[in-house]
C-alpha cells in the first residue's frame, strides 16, 4: 500500500507499474493451469508398464491404448519399463511431473512390493486412480495325471505329501501374487506348510506345470485358460465371489467352504500423485468409452478376464483392500520378493 503523503501521479504510476507486473506473472501461471488440465493433451502420453511386452499387464496397455488416442486426439504410446515386479516403472511414474503425460498401467503387484521388498517402493494409495482396466480371477491347477480332482482330493494329496517328505507348488516368483494367494489358499484350507518353487514369471512356471515337473500352482485365469480347455491342465476352483464365465464348471473357493476368500487380480490405470481431478476424470471418460468397444472388450472376455470399468473411486477402493490384503499374508507368512 502506498504512503498518503505520494503524490497522484506517483500513485497512479506505481498503480500502473504493479498491475502490468501483476498481469506479466498472472498471465503465464494462468496459460501454465491452462496447458496442465485444459489443453491438455497437447503431445502424446506415455502409458508406463513395468513389465516386458506380452504379460497382462502390457496387453491391457495395449488393448487400450488406441481408444484413448481416438477419444483424446493424441497418440498413448505402451513405454515398457520391466524390473524389480513393476517397482522400477512405478517410481518413475510416482515422481513424475503431474501433467498428465506420463501415467501408469499397473497390476496388483503395485500394492504387494512395498511389503515384500525391503527396498523402499512407492505407496500404491499415492498415485491418482483413473480407473480400472481389467480384472482376473486365479485358478487353481495341478497336471491331469494328479489324484486331486476337486479341493477335497487335493487336499488330501498335499497332506499325504507333506507328511512322506514335503510338497511343493510352483510360483511366477517368490513375494507375488502367485505366491501369496497359495498361502492364502493353504491358510482358509487348513493345509500343512509346503515349498513354493520360484520361477521368473507365469510362462516358465506354467510349462512346468503342463510338463508334470511340478505338482501344481494357482494363476491368472487368461493365463492358464488355453491349457485348461486343450485338456493340459485340470482346474479344481477359482479364487473369485462368482464363477468364471469362461469356466463355468469350476466351482469358487467360497462355494467349497473357504469363506471370505475372494480374491482377484488387477489392471488398473494411474496418475503421479496430485494429477489435477480434471485430467484424471476425462481419462477415465475415455477407458469407459474403449471398455465399452467390443473390440477391446472381446479379447479381454474371450481371454477369461473381467471387463474393468467406473470411476476412479472403484480403483481406488480396490488399491486399499488390496494393499491391506496383500499386506496381511505377507506379514503372516513372512514373504518377502525374491
Amino acid at each position: 500500500m502506498h504512503h498518503r503523503s505520494a503524490s497522484t501521479t506517483r500513485r497512479a504510476l506505481l498503480g500502473t507499474a504493479a498491475a502490468t507486473t501483476a498481469s506479466g506473472l498472472l498471465a503465464p501461471l494462468a496459460a501454465l493451469a491452462q496447458g496442465s488440465a485444459g489443453a491438455w493433451p497437447a503431445r502424446p502420453v506415455s502409458l508406463v508398464v513395468g513389465y516386458p511386452p506380452g504379460g497382462l499387464t502390457d496387453v491391457g496397455a495395449r488393448a487400450i491404448s488406441r481408444s484413448l488416442a481416438q477419444s483424446l486426439g493424441q497418440p498413448f504410446t505402451v513405454e515398457n519399463k520391466p524390473g524389480a515386479s513393476g517397482n522400477i516403472a512405478a517410481a518413475e511414474v510416482h515422481r513424475a511431473a503431474p501433467d498428465g503425460y506420463r501415467l501408469l498401467v499397473a497390476n496388483t503387484s503395485l500394492t504387494i512390493n512395498p511389503h515384500t521388498y525391503d527396498s523402499p517402493s512407492p505407496n500404491p494409495n499415492d498415485f491418482t486412480p483413473i480407473g480400472l482396466i481389467l480384472e482376473s480371477q486365479l485358478v487353481l491347477c495341478v497336471h491331469p495325471s494328479s489324484p486331486a480332482k476337486d479341493l477335497a482330493g487335493f487336499a488330501a494329496w498335499v497332506r499325504q505329501g507333506a507328511a512322506s517328505g514335503g510338497f511343493s507348488y510352483a510360483s511366477a516368483g517368490s513375494g507375488g501374487n502367485t505366491h501369496l494367494a497359495m498361502e492364502y489358499l493353504r491358510e482358509r484350507a487348513g493345509l500343512p506348510a509346503m515349498t513354493q518353487i520360484p520361477y521368473k514369471g507365469s510362462a516358465p512356471a506354467i510349462q512346468d506345470l503342463v510338463g508334470n515337473q511340478v505338482p501344481c500352482l494357482i494363476d491368472a485365469a487368461s493365463l492358464l485358460l488355453p491349457f485348461i480347455q486343450s485338456g493340459k491342465l485340470r482346474p479344481i476352483l477359482v479364487t473369485g465371489a462368482t464363477r468364471l464365465p469362461a469356466l463355468p464348471q469350476v466351482p469358487t473357493a467360497q462355494e467349497l467352504g473357504l469363506k471370505h476368500f475372494d480374491v482377484t487380480v488387477f489392471v488398473g490405470l494411474w496418475g503421479p500423485p496430485r494429477l489435477p481431478a480434471d485430467i484424471a476424470r476425462r481419462t477415465n471418460a475415455a477407458l469407459a468409452t474403449a471398455l465399452a468397444d467390443p473390440a477391446v472388450a472381446g479379447p479381454i472376455t474371450k481371454n477369461g478376464d473381467l471387463v474393468g470399468g467406473g470411476g476412479p473411486e472403484r480403483l481406488a477402493a480396490l488399491t486399499r483392500d488390496s494393499y491391506q490384503l496383500w499386506g496381511d499374508i505377507a506379514r503372516r507368512n513372512g514373504i518377502k520378493a525374491g
